[in-house]
């Protein structure tokens, strides 16, 4: 299995916040993390709040450990809280299903990591992920 490398971990971020700019979301935090939820990079954007950071990365962590992205987490979640409550609960606060989180895929279809954003709507904060995994030449899902 190839992994994530810190170059690829930096470029998704770099594309990401860039593409957020560019449409003039709030300001946004990244977080790539690896197939074993290991921080590789993270980066908050001037002016986005102390806290984008900790969701950011609360939604790529959920996403690797599921192996689904955060906005199937969040849709799975409305028909079964409890189950999902103590996924919270059991996962140290690290856990967060809400959208805005896209598991990285390498060319051979293998989760390599996740990454995850916020500080827009979940929508954005989704979209900015996609296009910094296609910008580094990866596959999400």
């Amino acid at each position: 299995m190839s992994k994530l490398t810190l170059a690829q971990a930096n470029q998704i971020i770099a594309s990401a916040l860039e593409n957020a700019r560019s449409k003039g979301y709030k300001p946004m935090a990244v977080v790539v993390i690896d197939e074993h939820g290991n921080t590789r990079a993270v980066q908050r954007d001037d002016g986005a709040s102390m806290f984008r950071i900790d969701i950011a990365t609360g939604k790529a962590w959920g996403a690797v450990a599921m192996g689904s992205s955060s906005r199937s987490l969040a849709e799975r979640a409305a028909g079964n809280p409890n189950f999902f409550g103590a996924l919270a609960s059991t996962s140290g606060g690290k856990f967060l299903p809400q959208p805005g989180a896209v598991l990285i895929k390498n060319a051979q279809g293998e989760i390599v990591g996740a990454v995850g954003a916020s500080g827009g709507t979940g929508d954005e904060d989704e979209e900015i992920c996609i296009h910094g995994v296609n910008a580094a030449g990866l596959d999400h899902a």
